[in-house]
């Protein structure tokens, strides 16, 4: 009996102080926020440039692929420092050896069997040019020494995010145009600003050139750099005074 009384008295002193703190959450003023968009670009002229280039070798066996493969890349690699590259801007950024089937019976729709038929070897390295004089001269050499696969070709803006600093600026400007608008529109006040994050919407590097075997390569490839635009776009939240 002491034990049921005890519970009924604790009971209401519980409710009671739920009902206490409930007021106090509820009388937290809401800030008012106005999130906006802002973005800014420049335009820069590229003054480097990446290319992948490499060997594709076939043979019956991988030690032959391999043997063909290692000697043509040793050419084209030696071929791409005669131009002037350096060997820190030389990266292998790709090397395989894959089994080659063909179906015992091609024209059979039930019958998937295969048969090994050899090997393939693929070396492929990127190049950083830093001379985009030279950039035509070299892919016509390493195409001449040996290299079969071209994988792309993209310009690059060394200090892009340098430049980018213009971009940021107008990108903000932007977002504080448009708040100002809406904020009169709605007859409020922008107050201090609450966050600002950054989003880089420019362009990755693209590759210009598809894959293929390149023979007879005129001597000095026709190349065209261009202007690549850089963009920034920022999210910004200001407080409102109404």
């Amino acid at each position: 009996m002491r034990l049921f009384t005890t519970r009924r008295a604790l009971l209401p002193a519980a409710l009671l102080a739920v009902a206490l703190a409930a007021p106090a959450a509820a009388d937290s003023p809401r800030v008012a926020t106005l999130d906006m968009t802002g973005t800014g670009s420049v335009t820069a002229a590229p003054d480097m440039a990446m290319v992948r280039s490499g060997v594709v070798t076939q043979a019956p066996t991988a030690a032959e692929a391999l043997s063909a493969n290692t000697e043509a890349m040793t050419s084209v690699i030696a071929r791409i420092k005669d131009t002037g590259v350096e060997a820190r801007d030389i990266q292998t950024s790709d090397f395989s050896v894959v089994p080659q089937y063909r179906r015992v019976k091609p024209n059979d729709p039930i019958d998937h069997s295969r048969e090994l038929v050899g090997y393939q070897v693929s070396n492929t390295v990127t190049v950083r040019v830093r001379d985009l004089g030279g950039l035509g001269g070299l892919l016509d050499a390493v195409v001449r020494d040996g290299a079969n696969s071209i994988d792309g070709l993209s310009f690059v803006v060394s200090d892009a995010d340098a430049r980018k600093d213009a971009a940021r600026k107008a990108a903000m400007a932007d977002a504080l145009r448009k708040a100002r608008l809406y904020a009169e529109a709605a007859g409020v006040d922008l107050g201090r600003v609450l966050s600002i994050s950054e989003q880089d919407y420019s362009p990755r590097p693209q590759m210009m050139m598809a894959r293929s075997a390149m023979e007879g390569a005129a001597d000095a490839v026709p190349l065209e750099a261009g202007e690549t635009t850089l963009q920034v776009r920022v999210n910004v939240t200001w407080e409102l005074q109404q």
